[in-house]
């Protein structure tokens, strides 16, 4: 598991079987049993905490990751890797959340 990795998670009702964006640093993986992840969606709204992902990603359609839906996963949610955002797209994500949490030093 890695920093900008996709994969399908089985998160508690309502949310439900979906994939998601790891959002912990590398280095947690070692160690911890929750990380930090963003919910992808099918509902694309096309906002600044929005970051698009699809088929490139390893994902069947049109997608998005929603900053404004971070949450912790525990390891055993996470069920298999579907794939993962190249480092030339890695500062979406962080503007994404940028927007998403006010801060207005992640947001070019």
């Amino acid at each position: 598991m890695r920093q900008f990795e996709i994969w399908w998670a089985n998160l508690p009702p309502p949310a439900g079987r979906r994939p998601v964006l790891l959002l912990s640093r590398n280095d947690a993986y070692q160690y911890l049993n929750k990380f930090i992840v963003a919910e992808i969606t099918t509902t694309v709204r096309t906002i600044s905490v929005e970051v698009k992902l699809g088929r490139r990603e390893g994902l069947p359609s049109v997608c998005v990751a929603n900053l404004d839906n971070i949450r912790t996963a525990a390891r055993q949610w996470l069920d298999s890797r579907v794939g993962a955002l190249p480092p030339s797209r890695h500062r979406e994500v962080k503007r994404a959340l940028g927007y998403a949490l006010g801060w207005d030093e992640l947001i070019d």
